[in-house]
């Protein structure tokens, strides 16, 4: 199995402070739009919570694929280096005729 490339937590995309800014940012300007469109501060306040809500959801949910599909890559490279020893060497005793 051939090691994780390095990489720099600041280069990752998956960095935490660049996506709470990011999610932030967007959560600002929907509220601004939300605003402007209804006029109520009540409704704004009502979608950007479910906006956050579903910002989240989504975010879980992408991280959770990534490790699913990372786990089972690595899982078909053990799979791949399996040695290749059948199961009657595996027992007690194999070596004597």
């Amino acid at each position: 199995m051939k090691p994780a490339p390095e990489t720099k937590w600041r280069e990752s995309p998956a960095y935490a402070p660049r996506f709470f800014l990011s999610m932030a940012i967007a959560l600002i300007v929907f509220a601004v739009i939300s605003y402007a469109s209804t006029g109520s501060i009540a409704t704004t306040a009502l979608r950007t919570v479910v906006c956050g809500v579903l910002i989240q959801v989504g975010y879980f949910l992408a991280t959770l694929f990534l490790v699913r599909r990372a786990a089972r890559a690595r899982q078909a490279d053990l799979e791949k280096t399996k040695p290749k020893v059948s199961v009657s060497m595996n027992e007690p005793g194999h070596s004597k005729p």
